[in-house]
């Protein structure tokens, strides 16, 4: 089907209440900017429709169909599209228009994807996971350290299309920074691509340094006098939260490699440089969580070795004191047996001759125990 059949399809769409329906009401209404929990309040998972030429934004805008039918009459610029979790029905029309592979589009929808990039013909499809930090008071065996959401872009000649997914990951800010520089937004799709993916990576370094003071909390605690009382169950959280950081992370390294290397269309051969950079970064990401597993592996081995010092030390107390309370226990179990004929029975000093020599005797045990340090 031609394009010029792809925009009548839709637009025939727009009439029973599809794109078109969603545009009238944007321009009626404010523009909402989805970056709470909350949908939009249109009804609808279009979240913004610009235009760009040579790296500035137009006036036009608003209904993604005539957006577009304008774009490509000029022959020049591309249509940014930005979508929060749409639905298959929403979702069909912009399908259409930008003939968007079925697959693509079923992950796109989906979601809970690997972060990837993979070719359909002329357009790229990247999966990007966000991840945001939780804050907390304190540190639970049950804390959320790490939210986590996705963000999926599809990249042509003339179009970026953005599905995002989650409740954090606002892609506002990162439009406002790339419109005021518009010698890069000039370069295309990949620019917006390339602002994406360093958007992504800047959130994980930020979120590994609240994580760090996370780790360092709980490390203190750990070697502090009273190290032995804390919860392992803190600990092994911080590891399950670290996990859920490395599952966003360390896959992201084979996309961006292969966008820093791989001579894609899409991709202007001087973003590839920018690509790059953000791989470098992504693998200071990448060590950091590495080394916080070791050193929470190491924080787990030393907790669980304190605990067992301070079960031997209570045990060697106990012992110590067992062995001091035996002495009494002894003599006076003797002196008990009731027998007729025993020795001193009949002394006038007996009894405090037995005392005597029981202090005598659990005095001395008292004295050895902490010599060698058992009390």
């Amino acid at each position: 089907m031609t394009m010029a059949g792809n925009l009548r399809k839709v637009t025939g769409l727009g009439r029973v209440g599809g794109l078109r329906r969603v545009a009238r009401l944007t321009r009626r209404r404010p523009r909402v900017d989805l970056s709470h929990h909350a949908r939009s309040p249109l009804g609808s998972s279009v979240v913004n429709c610009v235009t760009y030429r040579d790296g500035v934004r137009t006036p036009e805008g608003g209904d993604p169909v005539e957006a577009v039918a304008r774009m490509r009459r000029r022959g020049a610029g591309f249509v940014w599209l930005g979508l929060h979790e749409p639905t298959d029905h929403e979702f069909a029309g912009v399908a259409e228009l930008f003939e968007l592979h079925p697959l693509a589009v079923e992950d796109a929808i989906e979601a809970h994807q690997r972060p990837k990039v993979e070719r359909y013909g002329e357009t790229l499809f990247a999966v990007f996971k966000t991840v945001c930090y939780v804050e907390h008071e304190e540190l639970t065996a049950t804390s959320e350290v790490v939210s986590t959401g996705e963000i999926m872009v599809f990249a042509g000649q003339d179009f970026v299309i953005t599905v995002r997914h989650g409740r954090h990951g606002s892609l506002g800010p990162l439009r406002e920074g790339l419109e005021s520089d518009p010698a890069q937004l000039a370069k295309g799709p990949s620019a917006v691509l390339h602002a994406i993916a360093d958007h992504v990576v800047d959130d994980f370094l930020s979120v590994i340094e609240s994580v760090q003071e996370d780790v360092d909390h709980v490390e203190t605690e750990v070697f502090a006098e009273n190290g032995a009382r804390v919860d392992p169950g803190r600990i092994y959280q911080l590891k399950r939260e670290l996990l859920e950081l490395r599952r966003a992370v360390v896959p992201l390294g084979r996309p961006l490699e292969e966008l820093a290397t791989r001579p894609f269309r899409v991709v202007d051969p001087e973003i590839r440089a920018y690509f790059r950079d953000v791989a470098d970064h992504l693998l200071r990401a990448t060590e950091q969580i590495a080394a916080f597993d070791e050193l929470l592996n190491s924080i787990l081995q030393a907790h669980l070795a304190r605990v067992t010092v301070a079960q031997n030390e209570d045990m060697r107390k106990i012992t110590a004191w067992a062995a001091i309370i035996a002495v009494p226990t002894m003599i006076c179990g003797v002196y008990g047996m009731n027998f007729d004929h025993m020795p001193e029975l009949g002394w006038r000093y007996g009894y405090g001759l037995v005392l005597g020599v029981i202090a005598v005797g659990c005095l001395a045990l008292h004295r050895g125990f902490r010599r060698n340090g058992w009390l």
